[in-house]
């Protein structure tokens, strides 16, 4: 994982994965306050998969979601970053934005911080025309955090989420957007 892009923030660094964040990252994915609107815990080899896949992504892509640590001292808060999402909508091929933090780090500002960070990153060095995030409609928390770094929501863009079984109370899922353009008049 050397040559893979680091990002600093005021509190935060958004950082390649290291073996040491498996052991956290593995706790954070069994902690049900965490893992509340994705569709179940992750066991241990699960979370080495998901870890397989998030340093692919990098190879592959050259961006995905940092491993994110606290400059005052926790090496291993979460994740924040951005991925190519690994199904077909409506609104894909795209790039999207997302966060998952231990909830201890709740209620800080840091998935807001780093994934303003990460947009910065999308556009600038990316490149990108466009960034997108989605969640289940039950996530409140998530959508604040969209609207707080400028994303917004048509509810015609709503989806039913094609890796969620039908009828599944997480199924139904948001959309929100952010230009380029958008981005640069809101920073």
């Amino acid at each position: 994982m050397e040559n893979l892009p680091s990002i600093e923030t005021e509190r935060l660094i958004l950082r390649p994965w290291r073996d040491s964040d498996f052991e956290p990252f593995a706790a954070m994915s069994a902690d049900t306050a965490v893992m509340e609107y994705f569709p179940s815990l992750l066991c241990a080899t699960e979370v080495r998969e998901m870890v397989d896949r998030i340093k692919n992504h990098f190879a592959a892509h050259g961006f995905g979601f940092w491993a994110v640590e606290e400059k005052s001292g926790a090496d291993f808060i979460g994740l924040i970053g951005l991925a190519i999402p690994r199904f077909d909508a409506p609104f894909t091929p795209c790039v999207e934005i997302g966060w998952r933090l231990a909830t201890e780090h709740w209620g800080k500002g840091y998935a807001p911080e780093g994934a303003r960070a990460s947009l910065q990153y999308a556009f600038e060095q990316l490149k990108l025309d466009e960034v997108v995030s989605f969640t289940s409609v039950l996530n409140l928390r998530s959508q604040r955090v969209m609207e707080k770094i400028g994303m917004t929501r048509s509810a015609a863009d709503d989806f039913e989420h094609p890796m969620m079984p039908d009828g599944d109370r997480l199924r139904p899922h948001v959309l929100y957007r952010i230009s380029r353009t958008d981005w640069r008049e809101s920073s």
